[in-house]
């Protein structure tokens, strides 16, 4: 069976939660695999109106395994929210797994990301203002914080007051800003991670086994093509790209196994 991307072609909003909401009733497998609660697919149905950020669009569809890619930046409380609001409304959430390589927006990302945009001034990018910009930066820069890391608290504990004390002085430094407390960062953060660890796990393989099945895998774009860093309209533009190949990335497949493209 195939693997079929559906991405935007423009800026977003055009209609993609709506496509893979219908094609999910025959695939296997959906997953998200890029951006992170900067972006959102509204999906209405029997058990309501949602408007769902980071869970797949695939989620109500009983036969899908949906998952939070490698290429998603996850904010715990917005993904917490969204599960809590599915449950309450009798959707399955046992179907959905999340990337334990997909990095987390931490607290120091949003603080930057509102601190950065205000000293812009009037060439402000117009972010969002989630941390979604910072948590790929940091990504990249190999200062991130993944998912992943939620399951070895004492390990979780020595990166964050390294990547803490780091963060701090800008905080303080450059922007005239209080200081994050490591202790209330941590505690939080643990308790994301007792609240997401039934979720948390290799992707990759779960992707993988199905293609070697021959189901029918969706790759669920976020935003659109003229957002994408490279070949969008930079510098106002994402910070992943939400292109077919970014896809591959997200997702963790070869780029051979695409065999469609719905834009």
């Amino acid at each position: 069976m195939p693997v079929i991307a559906v991405i935007g072609a423009q800026w977003g909003d055009e209609g993609k939660g709506k496509v893979v909401d219908l094609l999910a009733e025959k695939a296997r497998v959906v997953v998200r695999f890029s951006g992170g609660d900067n972006a959102g697919h509204t999906i209405v149905n029997p058990w309501g109106e949602f408007g769902l950020h980071l869970v797949p669009s695939g989620i109500f569809s009983p036969n899908a395994v949906c998952i939070i890619g490698n290429g998603v930046v996850i904010n715990p409380s917005v993904l917490i929210d969204e599960i809590d609001q599915l449950n309450q409304h009798g959707v399955d959430t046992t179907r959905l797994f999340i990337s334990d390589r997909a990095h987390l927006i931490m607290p120091y990302h949003v603080m930057l990301d509102g601190l950065e945009e205000e000293a812009r001034g009037g060439k402000a990018l117009g972010t969002t203002r989630k941390g979604i910009g910072p948590a790929f930066a940091d990504k990249v820069a190999r200062l991130g914080i993944r998912a992943g890391d939620l399951l070895d608290e004492e390990a979780l504990l020595e990166r964050l007051r390294y990547i803490l004390d780091y963060k701090n002085i800008i905080l303080t430094k450059v922007y005239g800003v209080s200081p994050l407390s490591l202790d209330e960062v941590y505690s939080q953060y643990c308790q994301y991670g007792e609240r997401l660890a039934p979720y948390i796990r290799e992707t990759t393989i779960m992707v993988e086994e199905a293609l070697n099945r021959d189901e029918l895998v969706l790759l669920e774009g976020a935003q659109g093509a003229l957002l994408d860093p490279d070949f969008g309209t930079y510098p106002y533009t994402t910070s992943s790209s939400p292109l077919a190949g970014g896809g591959c990335l997200g997702a963790g497949i070869s780029p051979t196994r695409i065999s469609s493209i719905l834009a």
